[in-house]
């Protein structure tokens, strides 16, 4: 099969377009025919690092197609049937398997570009805003990198809870973009510290709940700037800052932190976690929620997608489609 792989660590250039060996196909799992691959930000910095495997490797979290072949033990899932896949490595490819239980299925009518792209932006962002975060309605929340898939995910899904929605971006442009899904109020972070805009947003409360992807010292600020027994919950940490914030910054203002990963609930908790997905899968296919994508590469072209994810342009999500195919 075609796949994108590569052999060291690296910037978007050490991905190459090539022949490897198809997926073994386990008892437990699934053969699936990609037909769409959502590039998480953890693909990306994966990739930097270098193979979590032997080399030439593929990697990538999440793919949308058909299933093609059942394994031997399997018994909930069968040819032919239309599914979004999560697994920790292997998306940029034609082909891929994955445990049974890590496919979900998705609606007919449903497009695979759609699909690929719910079962990480939209499971993390209402995990951190509910099970962990703790969001009521009446509350205030900040959301940062909200044009980012997970952020875009958020702030519909705290709107819809009857919360104020802040978030950052990088422009007003993005900002003004946002509005359309639920934003109330945008701080361009370029322009001004997001800790004093909040506080000034807030007549110097803060936030009730603060959701941080970017990490190290953003992450700092987010613990200072959430309200009294406000809660932060960080995830992804996708800003690549190495910097170790210091959660002293909230002492004696019995605040709350979480550091989530969706992947441990779903080791660890999985049965809801996994009905958690399904039930995103099926709003978003009920048209109660969306799915923003930017731009879509063929997949022979992914390391122009991980440089155009990289450029911090896109607005929503960069999604690869093997070459041949069209939706």
């Amino acid at each position: 099969m075609k796949a994108a792989v590569y052999y060291q660590g690296g910037g978007p250039e050490v991905l190459r377009y090539e022949d490897v060996a198809d997926p073994v196909l386990r008892p437990r799992h699934v053969l699936v025919r990609v037909h769409a691959v959502s590039i998480e930000g953890g693909d990306v910095l994966a990739r930097a690092a270098g193979p979590a495997g032997p080399a030439p490797y593929c990697g990538g979290y999440l793919a949308a197609g058909e299933i093609i072949e059942v394994g031997a033990e399997v018994t909930d899932r069968h040819v032919g049937q239309r599914v979004t896949t999560a697994d920790n490595g292997g998306s940029h490819a034609a082909l891929r398997s994955v445990h049974a239980s890590s496919a979900w299925p998705i609606p007919d009518d449903m497009s695979m570009i759609t699909g690929a792209c719910i079962p990480i932006p939209f499971g993390t962002a209402d995990d951190s805003l509910f099970e962990f975060g703790r969001l009521r309605a009446g509350e205030s929340v900040l959301i940062h990198a909200g044009a980012s898939g997970t952020g875009l995910a958020g702030i519909q899904l705290a709107k819809r809870a009857g919360a104020t929605v802040y978030a950052t971006a990088s422009s007003g442009e993005r900002l003004e973009r946002l509005k359309d899904y639920g934003l109330d109020h945008g701080i361009n972070y370029t322009e001004v510290d997001f800790e004093e805009a909040m506080r000034a947003l807030t007549n110097g409360r803060g936030p009730d709940l603060i959701v941080d992807s970017v990490g190290g010292r953003n992450l700092e600020k987010s613990l200072s700037c959430a309200a009294y027994r406000g809660r932060i919950v960080a995830m992804g940490g996708v800003g690549r800052d190495t910097y170790q914030p210091r959660v002293s910054v909230i002492a004696g203002q019995n605040k709350t932190f979480v550091s989530y990963y969706q992947g441990a609930e779903l080791m660890y908790n999985g049965l809801r976690a996994r009905a958690n997905v399904q039930r995103l899968i099926e709003e978003v296919g009920r048209g109660e929620l969306q799915v923003v994508v930017d731009r879509t590469f063929p997949l022979s072209a992914a390391d122009q997608a991980h440089a155009y994810i990289e450029s911090r342009q896109a607005f929503g999500r960069v999604v690869l489609i093997p070459d041949g195919l069209e939706e």
